[in-house]
């Protein structure tokens, strides 16, 4: 795979073992019109995601509903389409355009097909439809040369990234066999990365996917292990179990069933030495600038070569606004995809230091070891405070996501790594990224989804400014550096040991987003916020939960959804306490909706302090039963919460989710 010259604003990408070829221009039979007004611009990005064209319309800036060569985008995916092939050097559009134009025109996506076929093809598209495009576009013309050429090593590096991150789903090669002329069927692939259907109306729907028949095994496992029951409960018992449940290898089984834990840095040779080689060169186009980078490029590069991932976050977490304006993470970190919950999912992030962090770190700086303090005490024994040495978030704006940091629709807001190991006992790096969901049609979206479901006096506190959800997403993050986390250890074992994997990811998320409202209510009550900025927070956080309700509590084979869980369980507890309350007869906000939900601030403030300090306590102590209590509760129980949350699942699944799409502009 070769990158184009950075001057393109699009780079292909493929977790196959060759590149697919552009999807191919429908026949066009009529002479082909110059004109680009025959689209509004949602129709035009919402067609151009179901015929899988890296277009995008960006904005409409001269208002006169025409899509214009400035307006558009080319979008990183895994066709190969440069902005010259489409805008020529005196900035029009060239027939190759005006062809693709004709096609979106002339769109018809399942004509042709029969019986399942044609249910499948349906059942994509509706898929498709259930994202929204949501632009995340970075000006190269605006960057030096030499960081311009430092994006394009890392952005070959992200095409290794998802070959790899294709390995660990199972899914590397699968890509080759979806029919070149199922346009739906490419995008669903190339936007799940993978062939199932994603989505909440459609991830339980057998004929949705890019394939026919889609393999189900990971690749961290053999395939036949996988076929038992409980083969990760088996694994833990096996006298091999550490080395088999680390986080950084592959388990392997030879021809007498013997299993073997194998480091991803041998599993996966050539793709981790081809990350580690782009690595390299990216900080050799740094020359003598940016010491701080360049160190964290060379560990990161050893370790993709090495497995050693300790030596890389050392470095990583030496980096922040203060010595670099790079962000970067290329690493296995999170755990949510994989069926035991043990194995960590490459990704990576390329970013640029947002400055704003400033402030919240005047904010929160002062109080951090208070905050620690309070935590503790309300965990109770045998938790005892520690120092606190985390770094608060630094904010950054994304350039590119890659591997596992690139999700179907939303995209993570933030993040504390590293998960494991000494950098992470010391508080590990905190980060915030503050150039999602801010554009236009991300807010306009989310107040005509909470005007659904909140009664007309919540909706008046109902906020889309991305500065409140900020709030949340630092708050969030730095509570993860709080009371007992992951490698604290209770009765001897860690979270992952006394929980199991998928319960304890819950119960820490469970953690951090529920410290995030307590903080809200702390800060106010020390002056450092306002109570309408609180009171905003919780509901604006109230919506966050909505949103992962709406995705459901299981995957369609029954693996936990993290979020999910957590949200049920938070907003279980404000209705058990009084503090949300639904109004059975009463008009949503929208004028349109019967039945909506009421929040009590001021009943919020004591419900979240009985649900914080009850998650902490089942932490500290690692008691599995009462996390299974509230989940049971919560989450699994089939009650009056569990029929306001199909209500809350219909009206929020109305507007599509955003599924973020990357450009580079020349």
């Amino acid at each position: 795979m070769t990158l184009r010259p950075f001057a393109v604003a699009v780079v292909a990408v493929a977790a196959c073992t060759k590149p697919p070829e552009p999807p191919p221009v429908a026949p066009v039979v009529k002479e082909v019109k110059k004109t680009f007004d025959r689209l509004e611009r949602g129709e035009f990005n919402r067609r151009a995601q179901q015929a899988h064209q890296p277009l995008f319309w960006r904005a409409d800036d001269d208002g006169d509903r025409t899509l214009s060569p400035a307006e558009l985008s080319v979008l990183w995916t895994d066709v190969g389409l440069s902005r010259a092939e489409l805008v020529d050097a005196k900035g029009a559009f060239t027939e190759r355009f005006a062809k693709a134009y004709e096609q979106l025109v002339d769109w018809k996506p399942c004509a042709g097909r029969e019986g399942d076929a044609l249910k499948r093809c349906e059942l994509n598209v509706q898929e498709l439809d259930q994202g929204r495009p949501t632009l995340v576009e970075t000006d190269l013309g605006a960057l030096t040369e030499k960081d311009r050429e430092v994006i394009a090593h890392l952005a070959k590096a992200a095409v290794s990234v998802e070959r790899l991150y294709a390995r660990q789903k199972g899914t590397f090669g699968l890509a080759e066999k979806v029919p070149g002329d199922d346009l739906p069927a490419r995008a669903v692939f190339w936007r799940n990365q993978g062939p199932r259907c994603e989505a909440p109306k459609t991830d339980k729907e057998p004929l949705c996917g890019a394939l026919a028949e889609a393999p189900a095994a990971s690749g961290l496992y053999p395939a036949a292990l996988q076929g038992t029951k409980g083969f990760c409960q088996a694994l833990e018992k096996d006298k091999n179990a550490k080395a088999l449940t680390d986080h950084f290898t592959v388990v392997a089984q030879d021809e007498k069933g013997k299993l073997e834990a194998v480091p991803y840095s041998k599993a996966w040779a050539d793709d981790m030495q081809a990350v580690a080689s782009e690595l390299d060169e990216a900080a050799k186009a740094l020359g003598d600038d940016e010491a701080a980078f360049k160190k964290y490029l060379a560990d990161a590069a050893n370790a993709f070569r090495t497995n050693d991932w300790e030596t890389a976050n050392v470095s990583w977490v030496a980096m922040g606004p203060d010595n670099s304006k790079w962000f970067l993470r290329a690493a296995p970190d999170e755990v949510y995809e994989e069926p035991c919950g043990w194995k960590a999912g490459f990704a990576l992030v390329v970013a640029r230091i947002d400055p704003s962090a400033v402030e919240w770190q005047k904010k929160l700086s002062p109080v951090k070891q208070d905050l620690e303090a309070t935590l503790a005490k309300m965990a109770g024994k045998p938790y005892a405070a520690r120092k606190v040495a985390f770094k608060l978030p630094d904010f950054i704006n994304i350039v590119l996501n890659a591997g596992d940091a690139r999700p179907p629709s939303g995209a993570t807001a933030g993040q504390s790594l590293p998960n494991w190991g000494k950098t992470a006992e010391k508080g590990g790096r905190t980060m915030v990224m503050a150039n999602l969901y801010t554009d236009q049609d991300s807010r306009d979206g989310l107040l005509a989804q909470t005007a659904s479901l909140f009664c007309p006096d919540t909706q008046k506190l109902a906020s889309a400014d991305p500065a409140v959800a900020m709030m949340g997403v630092v708050l969030h993050e730095a509570a993860h550096n709080l009371g007992p986390s992951h490698d604290y250890k209770a009765k001897g074992k860690t979270d992952d040991q006394a929980f199991g994997g998928p319960l304890a990811a819950t119960l820490e998320e469970l953690k951090a987003q529920t410290s995030a409202l307590f903080l809200m209510g702390y800060l106010a009550d020390k002056k450092i916020i306002t109570e309408e900025e609180a009171t905003r927070g919780l509901v604006r956080q109230v919506a966050w939960a909505f949103g992962h309700i709406s995705r459901g509590m299981y995957t369609s084979d029954g693996k936990p959804k993290n979020y999910s869980q957590l949200a049920s369980i938070q907003l279980h507890a404000l209705k058990e306490a009084g503090a949300l309350t639904w109004q059975n007869e009463g008009k949503a906000a929208n004028g349109t909706d019967v039945g909506c939900f009421e929040v009590d601030p001021a009943k919020a403030k004591a419900a979240v302090l009985a649900l914080e300090t009850k998650v902490l306590q089942v932490k500290a102590q690692g008691d599995k039963a009462g996390a299974e209590k509230l989940k049971a509760a919560a989450v699994d129980a089939k009650d009056e919460w569990a029929s306001l949350r199909v209500a809350i699942t219909e009206r929020w699944l109305r507007a599509p989710k955003a599924t973020f799409v990357y450009a580079l502009k020349p």
